[in-house]
């Protein structure tokens, strides 16, 4: 599947997946790969290469009972961008099977943002540094909540932003993961429970999300701190110690 926008660069796309070891630079290598390509119009994009999924996911994805993430990558931008939030322009959808008609490894290739941080660098921030980000951040999720998009993963490498003369500016990526209707303060509040960074910049998040929402702040920020409290404590359990300086 190629963006029409993007017609011109089938041919270069269709060759993708054999010569993606040898393009661009790496940006992340675990399961799944993460490439910041030059195309051959000078477009900078970032492609993903999602492994061949574990099953039963593997059979769900092929028969198509479930869409492949992938293809979700691909799909939600057009959604997200369609209510005013920004992520990454999709460019394309490839995907490989083998001959019995089981997916195999498939790519998700999209413009590269122009935002140059994440929010991984509030893990051990300083008042006086963190509130004005705090604030800005609890609007664009009450922002994203209110047009009914709860992204599923909302965690500091999936939150891109930016600051210039006009403000913050945010993004979202590795938007595979969505729910797509009514987002309840319960459920909006617990969707912060991954996000990193010193407890009042978090209560700070949560007060501002809960202005631009219309909710009780202190509400809000008490459900904020119940789901981060779990989902790091549960993290500590598995882990040895969670990658910056945890305060519950």
């Amino acid at each position: 599947m190629i963006n029409k926008k993007y017609e011109h660069l089938k041919k270069w796309l269709e060759q993708l997946p054999e010569q993606f070891e040898q393009l661009g630079e790496v940006i992340y290598d675990n399961r799944n790969q993460l490439r910041v390509i030059e195309a051959p119009d000078g477009t900078l994009v970032n492609a993903k290469r999602y492994c061949v999924p574990r099953q039963p996911n593997r059979l769900i994805y092929s028969l198509g009972i479930r869409q492949p993430k992938g293809l979700r990558a691909f799909t939600y931008p057009t959604r997200l961008l369609e209510r005013g939030i920004a992520t990454p322009e999709p460019i394309a959808y490839i995907e490989q099977r083998n001959r019995l008609g089981l997916l195999e490894e498939c790519y998700f290739v999209s413009v590269q943002s122009p935002l140059r941080h994440t929010l991984y660098e509030f893990g051990d921030a300083r008042e006086g540094s963190y509130e004005e980000m705090a604030r800005e951040l609890g609007r664009f999720t009450a922002m994203m909540h209110d047009r009914e998009v709860l992204h599923l993963d909302f965690s500091p490498g999936n939150i891109l932003w930016d600051k210039d003369a006009d403000g913050y500016h945010f993004a979202v990526v590795d938007i595979n993961r969505m729910h797509f209707g009514l987002v309840s303060i319960k459920d909006g509040c617990a969707a912060m429970r991954r996000l990193w960074g010193p407890k009042r910049f978090i209560e700070l998040i949560a007060r501002s999300y809960a202005q631009g929402r219309g909710f009780d702040e202190d509400e809000a920020v008490r459900l904020t701190m119940e789901a981060r409290t779990a989902f790091w404590t549960r993290y500590q359990r598995r882990h040895a110690q969670p990658p910056f300086p945890l305060e519950l």
